[in-house]
């Protein structure tokens, strides 16, 4: 199996004291799609950005094609992409302007950037507009034209990092369609973050799940689903807090799995939803805790999220900020 990405006890220490990550141990076989989730601080960043050769680890060992990034970080660097969250084109000058600059810093010979540069934009859907100014693109546009940017030199692997955060989901889905197309047709890995569920879900071949600077859980979403197992009933509650007490009581029932709760909800994961469910309404009637609505699911990958980062993903507050920081920076 070729492997793109290698990583053996991977250490990061900020401050001395700020451990980013703490032994991570992972690897992403080549030509695959691996979505690395996590709550914000769990160390997707910093994880990312030693394997771009940013930053240095402070132990352990990580390989980009068999190449070290510390040791041989030139030549990592050869090989691949990487696209921040932030805005990486210029937004006074046209698509095809970025396009031409980016190649001029990748160093591509002048007699291959045009065929290069109209692949790009053929690839990401933006030949007929390649001649407009990039403050008059859509926000998905932009995010075609930045991954556009970093397909020239036919990278062998694509670092994004919140690919698609802020885009709406007919936006988000064209730019994955474009990815898939790159990715099958230059047989590139894809290794990317990301705060959407259904992200992962559709395109990723496999995840892994990233909590307090540790690999907690990883495998295709069908298995990370099915990890789990049983049912879910999720109950809508308009009392709160919630009685710590009721809790304990319903985790001692033997056909309960685990328990989770939010601020308006509890869920809980039992082997069968239909027998459990009388025993669990006993107990919230006697604890008279009003309940609104009573459903039953089985879990998805949030769910899987939820128990082994301990949190659901928070997505609005984190996608508004992007939003709001590219349309200032648009604005100029």
């Amino acid at each position: 199996m070729d492997l793109a990405v290698q990583i053996n006890e991977l250490v990061k220490v900020y401050n001395g004291k700020v451990r980013a990550l703490d032994g991570v141990n992972l690897t992403v076989e080549a030509g695959k799609s691996f979505a690395l989730l996590g709550p914000n601080g769990a160390g997707k960043t910093t994880l990312m950005r030693i394997l771009t050769t940013q930053i240095k680890p402070t132990s352990g060992e990580a390989y980009v094609f068999g190449l070290n990034v510390v040791n041989e970080g030139s030549k990592v660097r050869e090989l691949i992409s990487y696209i921040p969250q932030e805005m990486s084109v210029w937004t006074d000058i046209s698509g095809y302007e970025n396009l031409l600059v980016y190649a001029k810093i990748f160093d591509i010979p002048h007699h291959e950037r045009e065929k290069l540069i109209h692949e790009a934009l053929e690839n990401m859907g933006l030949i007929k507009v390649k001649d407009d100014l990039v403050r008059t693109y859509s926000g998905g546009m932009i995010r075609r034209l930045e991954i556009a940017c970093a397909m020239l030199i036919k990278p062998r692997i694509m670092f994004l990092d919140e690919p698609t955060i802020g885009l709406d989901p007919a936006a988000r889905k064209a730019v994955w369609e474009r990815l898939n197309v790159f990715k099958n047709d230059y047989e590139v890995t894809i290794f990317f973050n990301t705060h959407y569920m259904d992200e992962a879900d559709l395109y990723a071949d496999e995840i892994a799940i990233i909590s307090q600077g540790k690999i907690v859980a990883r495998g295709t979403s069908e298995g990370l689903r099915h990890s789990l197992g049983g049912e879910l009933i999720t109950f809508t509650v308009e009392k709160t807090p919630i009685n710590a007490e009721m809790l304990e009581e319903i985790q001692k029932l033997h056909f309960v799995k685990d328990i989770s709760i939010d601020d308006t909800s509890i869920s809980i994961l039992v082997y069968n939803a239909e027998d459990s469910l009388p025993y669990i309404m006993d107990i919230l009637r006697n604890e008279k805790m009003p309940v609104s609505k009573v459903s039953i699911s089985k879990p998805t990958l949030d769910d899987v999220f939820l128990k082994h980062a301990g949190m659901r993903f928070e997505e609005k507050g984190r996608i508004s900020d992007v939003v709001h920081t590219r349309r200032m920076i648009r604005r100029g």
